[in-house]
């Protein structure tokens, strides 16, 4: 079905990423992470020399929409190295999956104290579209910061809710690709997977709200060149977007 202007109708509610949609934090992330990989790969290595962490591709590969946890485990082991789990309390440093997590924790916060984080100058204006057009938003991340982040950011008062990592905890919800902690937050806006759209820019998170059933599921692709669309499409992104803008308005017809 068509809506004016020929765009497609606007969905039920909208459930959209945080780091790289609403948030430009990603960028932060990455560089967290490749503070903490660097630093294992160089202690890890007992012959020749290992490449360091691709801030780019293996970030968006192995880390990107992933819990702490889950993104130090995947790339270590994508990188051949083993780790014991640890737990959440080690300090940082390399001899458990926890500590390199809390190393990247201590680099992220580094950040965070500089300033680093700030939304992305379409992200207010398409929330208000929605807001507008009656489309309720629940924003959704896998970090423990994005709550007081949006609140600091001023987002948070044009979203109806916002589940993040803490929630993940409390609830135990698994991580990306796992849907659960998108059909969360639909079922916090009051609406079934299939009357609901959700934005996300991580592969990891694409393949979840595929999983999850959603409606539609949109690719946001911020990189330069456009270079992770083809990316996206092929974890199963129903349509790939450069900005939130471009989708408000050219697919639902929304005005911002």
């Amino acid at each position: 079905m068509k809506g004016r202007h020929g765009s497609l109708p606007p969905p039920r509610s909208v459930v959209l990423d945080t780091d790289g949609v609403l948030l430009d934090s990603a960028t932060a992330h990455a560089a967290a992470w490749k503070t903490a990989f660097d630093a294992c790969l160089a202690e890890k290595t007992s012959s020749g020399i290992r490449a360091p962490f691709d801030a780019d591709a293996e970030y968006r590969r192995y880390v990107d929409g992933r819990s702490r946890y889950d993104g130090a485990e995947a790339f270590l082991t994508s990188r051949g190295i083993r780790l014991p789990p640890g737990s959440p309390g080690d300090p940082p440093g390399c001899d458990t999956v926890w500590a390199v997590a809390a190393r990247k924790e201590a680099a992220f916060r580094e950040a965070l104290a500089s300033g680093a984080v700030v939304a992305f100058a379409d992200a207010g204006e398409a929330l208000t579209a929605l807001r507008t057009l009656g489309v309720p938003c629940a924003a959704v991340s896998a970090s423990r910061h994005a709550r007081a982040l949006l609140t600091s950011t001023g987002l948070d008062q044009l979203l109806t809710a916002v589940v993040d990592g803490g929630d993940a905890a409390r609830l135990a919800l698994p991580g990306k690709p796992n849907p659960a902690l998108f059909l969360h937050a639909a079922a916090r806006l009051g609406t079934r997977p299939g009357d609901t759209a959700v934005v996300e820019d991580a592969l990891a998170g694409i393949r979840a709200a595929r999983r999850g059933g959603f409606g539609l599921v949109v690719g946001l692709d911020r990189s330069p060149g456009g270079h992770a669309g083809a990316s996206l499409r092929a974890e199963g992104a129903d349509l790939v977007v450069p900005d939130l803008t471009a989708l408000v308005r050219k697919t639902w017809g929304g005005r911002t």
